[in-house]
């Protein structure tokens, strides 16, 4: 305010002043080159800064991208307005990638870096399974349908626990669609990998039946203190609990996170046999609280349903999305 009184003394706040700048000696080619390079050093940063404010507020989010570059074992992924790097880590095992190709990517990390904002995407995580299933159903993306937790190995099997607070709704038949056209999506996007859709309950037990499924289980013993429990199944569920190289009591695990051991009931009388058999019709029942889906087993579906000229249909709309994806 003094300086503005200097000019006139009639001046008060919110005036607006208008003043000239005295001219100076016209700037030599090196001190113009230099005032050029600062002013494009901060228009550059102030890019990085909106970009990385950008994705780290999309962080955790699925996203489209395009390979922009296949940089020895790491992709180079286009996201439009910055490029981002998908690790060997995070690729899909046995996944083919080639320049162009459009794909979905779950966007894991996004940090600055004194080169710029760096963004590490990912086809291998949970976080891809969770949403793609956000993006196809909407009871999911309306909260109606909770994914409770993923357990994932990315290629092979995935399992994911849902669970509803209404009672009108079947988590599990939303997730799938009707005649699976939902979770077709899915499966369309991470090739030729397996998903079990589990339904939640906060009983440990019940829980731990549903994530073990399609196998039947006999008794459960949960040992608090170790976070452990044991699954009795009969013999000829024993190698369906267990899976391939251990794989379904592994994501089963992993899901409940509890650790579970799998042991076989054995010597058993006539007796226990027929305790056995109504405990294996509650098991049964617990089957229709899962779903396992793959793309061949929606075509065959298809076929039984409807023929085989509309399960060739549905399996070319399958390939189809694949491709487009």
């Amino acid at each position: 305010m003094e300086d503005a009184k200097k000019i006139n003394k009639k001046h008060k706040v919110g005036d607006e002043i208008i003043e000239a700048l005295p001219k100076e000696e016209s700037f030599g080619r090196i001190a113009a080159q230099t005032a050029k390079q600062v002013i494009i050093q901060r228009i550059r940063e102030a890019e990085r800064d909106m970009i990385f404010e950008e994705y780290k507020d999309r962080e955790g989010v699925v996203v489209n991208g395009s390979v922009q570059q296949i940089d020895g074992k790491n992709i180079i992924i286009s996201l439009g307005k910055a490029n981002a790097i998908m690790f060997p880590s995070d690729q899909i095992r046995d996944e083919n990638y080639y320049i162009g190709q459009r794909l979905k990517v779950h966007i894991k990390e996004v940090s600055q870096t004194a080169r710029g904002p760096q963004i590490l995407v990912s086809r291998s995580d949970e976080g891809l399974i969770k949403g793609l299933f956000e993006l196809e159903v909407p009871e999911i993306a309306n909260g109606v349908v909770e994914i409770k937790n993923v357990a994932r190995e990315a290629g092979s099997r995935t399992k994911i626990a849902v669970a509803t607070n209404d009672p009108n709704v079947d988590p599990i038949g939303s997730c799938v669609g009707q005649r699976g056209t939902r979770v077709q999506s899915v499966l369309a996007e991470i090739g030729e990998e397996k998903i079990d859709i589990v339904l939640w309950d906060e009983d440990l037990e019940k829980f731990i039946v549903n994530a073990l499924s399609p196998a039947k289980t006999e008794k459960i013993v949960i040992s608090s203190k170790d976070n452990k429990a044991v699954v009795f199944v009969p013999e000829d569920s024993l190698s369906l609990a267990i899976g391939k190289n251990g794989q379904n009591v592994r994501l089963a695990s992993k899901l409940t996170g509890w650790g579970i051991d799998i042991e076989k009931v054995e010597g058993e009388t006539d007796e226990k046999k027929e305790k056995s058999s109504k405990k294996s019709v509650e098991s049964d029942e617990s089957e229709e609280k899962s779903v396992t889906v793959e793309k061949e087993e929606i075509v065959e579906e298809e076929a039984v349903k409807n023929g085989d000229d509309d399960a060739e249909k549905l399996e070319e709309k399958l390939d189809d999305d694949s491709e487009k994806k």
